[in-house]
């Protein structure tokens, strides 16, 4: 048997957060075994190939698939851990939408055996652990869980949040520290000896209510300063000010540090995760809410920017610069670039030339007859309009001279 005593871990949903931890346990020599709805994705993985971009994740993968370690597989199988990464999305509305997690735990609840310990990792509104263990005895009457009060259920349920930055997931994984939420303490503790198996940084212990809202708050609170930023660049805009030196010279303040506004907030979390607060506590949750309003209208005004400048031309060619939520990654997740574009082909505004040198074709809702996807040089060449919308590194090294031609509408602050 394994130190700790896991011989078999489970981990459901092998996205951007799931598979980067099966090949980390995996790598501590732990058998794992990886379950998604996908059979492409499993059927890639079982080759020892990934189907995200992600730095070191492959040879990672490859190395457990070839050392057996790692494979994966469409349904649930017995193993001692089960760790559920799945997406939480929300609905209309803003709701959370708990429908992946429900179904995950519903398919691990069949295969559970005595002394068995299932985490959460996706990130979910307040009470969810709570709902899992409970959703898993209506399944499972013969054995008993923690939301039931016993002293020693059969099986113990935690939430584990991810804090981990796409493009650095590897790393962080093992050097950031884990907020290990039981339903019971015991939980906690067992949970803990699991993440202690791969996590060099500390696993601090609390409980599952406690765990679900330290995600949504670390998330919220960024969502908030971002938002502070993105109101201060439309009253600059408005105000004839640059923001970009602005915020340089009150962040030389010893005690001021605002962030770089943007074309709006992407992702899978700092997008999402205020809104779960919000659901829960609608009437408290005031700031909250408008900082996502803030940031959710952001884009809106690119895209009156973009208008304005378009119909100055007889011919407008637009390069939009990155479809990414971020900086030098591929995740086109909840992206406010994506929006935009799709806005800005939809009004038909002028020919639009797309670079996002991460990825290898454009979604489909981007494909039409007026827009191509481009190199970086290609667009630099063509357009007379240039947006940034992403600032990848490649965009920073853009010399000056080759912009003097052009109209520049800068929403990273990349050339200012």
């Amino acid at each position: 048997m394994h130190k700790k005593g896991f011989n078999k871990v489970s981990v459901i949903g092998l996205g951007y957060i799931g598979l980067p931890t099966a090949a980390v346990i995996a790598s501590r020599g732990i058998e794992v075994i990886g379950v998604d709805v996908s059979q492409h994705a499993v059927d890639i993985i079982n080759q020892g190939k990934i189907h995200i971009v992600e730095p070191d994740l492959d040879m990672l993968v490859q190395s457990a698939v070839t050392t057996g370690k790692l494979r994966a597989t469409t349904e649930p199988e017995a193993a001692d851990v089960f760790l559920i990464a799945v997406p939480t999305p929300f609905s209309d509305g803003y709701k959370p939408d708990l429908s992946y997690i429900e179904a995950a735990v519903k398919k691990v609840a069949v295969v559970l055996k005595k002394g068995d310990l299932v985490i959460l990792e996706s990130t979910s509104p307040v009470g969810t652990t709570e709902k899992i263990s409970s959703w898993m005895s209506e399944i499972r009457a013969d054995l008993s869980f923690p939301h039931q009060q016993s002293e020693q259920p059969d099986v113990q349920v935690a939430h584990c949040p991810e804090r981990v930055l796409p493009g650095y997931v590897i790393q962080e994984l093992v050097s950031n520290d884990r907020v290990i939420g039981g339903l019971t303490p015991y939980c906690a503790e067992k949970a803990k000896a699991l993440y202690q198996v791969f996590v060099k940084a500390e696993c601090i212990i609390t409980d599952a209510r406690t765990a679900e809202m330290a995600k949504l708050t670390e998330n919220s609170f960024r969502d908030v300063n971002i938002a502070f930023a993105n109101e201060l660049s439309i009253i600059c805009d408005k105000l004839n000010i640059n923001v970009w030196e602005l915020i340089q010279l009150a962040n030389r303040h010893p005690r001021v540090n605002i962030l770089n506004p943007g074309a709006g907030v992407g992702g899978h979390c700092i997008a999402v995760d205020p809104w779960f607060i919000v659901d829960s506590t609608p009437d408290e949750a005031r700031l909250i809410r408008t900082a996502r309003e803030v940031n959710d209208s952001k884009p809106e005004f690119v895209i009156n920017k973009i208008r304005k400048v378009a119909e100055a031309f007889k011919q407008p060619r637009i390069a939009l610069l990155g479809l990414a939520f971020k900086a030098d990654i591929d995740d086109l997740r909840e992206s406010p670039a994506v929006g935009i574009a799709e806005k800005v082909i939809q009004e038909n505004l002028g020919e639009v030339l797309i670079v996002e040198p991460h990825i290898k074709e454009l979604p489909n809702k981007l494909q039409a007859d007026h827009v191509k996807f481009v190199s970086l040089s290609d667009s630099l060449e063509q357009a007379n309009i240039i947006v940034t919308l992403t600032d990848h590194s490649v965009f920073k090294q853009v010399k000056q001279s080759v912009l003097q031609e052009k109209v520049i509408i800068d929403a990273r602050g990349i050339w200012e």
